[in-house]
């Protein structure tokens, strides 16, 4: 028996063995311009096979690319587009820079953070107003990723670290009873009896 495992393992597994098949033949021709013709009717089969990429910008160049590619870098034609090296299949990617913003308490997030310095350089009713509502809105962060009941006074020692006891909170407001929502089981059918 032929099994899959014992074959030769695909490049470019998207393409299926049978045009793979075709491409290792393109290996096998020698004269230059038939080899050339039959690469673009290869191309043609490759696209009719993907027709959602033809909005791709460069679509062409890229089934040109893949073509190299299952070939292994070896097919000798006249490339419309400059193929790519052999290198590009082995090189690592660029490393992504990711912010590394110093949070004290991380389940808040940075924008907490950011508000509470807003408010720490607000004065008066305008500050305690503010006070107010990121006190809440850390009430219902903190319940998102904790689904147990929170106290006002572990939000108001939270803002009061976060701002390193710039702000304190008035302990004299309660904080929304913010009720987060939790899928409701659905009631099973009863099966009918057959008699």
């Amino acid at each position: 028996m032929d099994y899959n495992t014992k074959r030769q393992k695909l490049p470019m597994p998207e393409y299926g063995r049978n045009i793979q098949n075709m491409v290792n033949h393109l290996l096998t021709i020698e004269d230059r311009d038939k080899r050339n013709k039959s690469a673009q009717a290869v191309i043609d089969v490759m696209g009719n096979l993907y027709p959602y990429l033809r909005d791709v910008a460069e679509y062409k160049h890229k089934l040109w690319d893949h073509l190299a590619i299952m070939t292994d870098f070896k097919l000798d034609i006249d490339y419309p587009y400059q193929p790519p090296s052999p290198d590009i299949l082995t090189e690592r990617p660029n490393r992504v820079p990711y912010c590394q913003n110093d949070i004290k308490l991380k389940h808040y997030g940075l924008i907490i953070q950011k508000m509470i310095d807003v408010a720490i350089g607000m004065e008066g009713e305008e500050q305690r107003i503010l006070t107010i509502q990121i006190a809440n809105q850390m009430k219902k962060l903190y319940l998102s990723w904790n689904k147990d009941s929170v106290e006002d006074d572990k939000i108001f020692l939270d803002l009061e670290e976060l701002s390193a006891n710039k702000l304190k909170a008035p302990r004299d407001v309660q904080l929304a009873d913010i009720k987060i929502p939790t899928p409701q089981p659905q009631p099973k059918k009863k099966k009918k009896k057959n008699r």
